[in-house]
């Protein structure tokens, strides 16, 4: 088994020597155990916290890099026009805490159509039809936003530990 226990970031295809896809769920989790898309079996033991992002490499101690890829999976995706509608309905999806991916179709040319994508709910989609919006139920990855907390070019949450340098405070 191929153990991996360390996030590089984004990679290049051409820098993996496997893939493993995975849906939205099994990317949320820190330890598992999965087959690659070559057939090996890989564990994964990985920090708590950040999601693994499409594209993103794991390796472990023997060095294989495997590329993570987000799986096919079924999702809602709608359609409005860009500005103030789709802000609109993505404060309000937001607002109920669900993972959400946000885009703009690249063929709308001066249409200026935007996108939302969730996890099929009848409860949201209704929201969103309420709010102007044009459902499609398909199968598609689904890479949510990974929030205004995470770092620059890289996806999950993350803190900071401990100070290792002293305080001056004057008052």
């Amino acid at each position: 088994m191929l153990t991996l226990t360390e996030r590089l970031g984004p990679i290049e295809a051409s820098d993996a020597v496997d893939t493993l896809t995975l849906d939205y769920a099994t990317r949320t989790r820190g330890r598992f155990k999965a087959s690659s898309d070559g057939g090996r079996e890989v564990g994964i033991f990985l920090d708590r916290g950040p999601v693994l992002r499409h594209g993103d490499g794991l390796t472990g101690e023997d060095g294989q890099t495997i590329r993570v890829q987000a799986a096919v999976e079924p999702v809602v995706t709608a359609r409005l026009e860009s500005g103030l509608p789709l802000a609109r309905l993505s404060y309000h999806l937001g607002n109920r805490h669900v993972q959400l991916a946000i885009g703009a179709d690249v063929d709308a040319g001066s249409t200026g159509l935007g996108w939302v994508r969730f996890p099929p709910d009848h409860v949201l989609e209704e929201l969103a039809e309420r709010l102007g919006a044009r459902l499609e139920h398909h199968e598609a990855p689904f890479d949510p936003e990974p929030g205004a907390y995470a770092r620059a070019g890289e996806g999950g949450h993350h803190h900071h530990h401990g100070h290792h340098h002293g305080h001056d405070h004057a008052h």
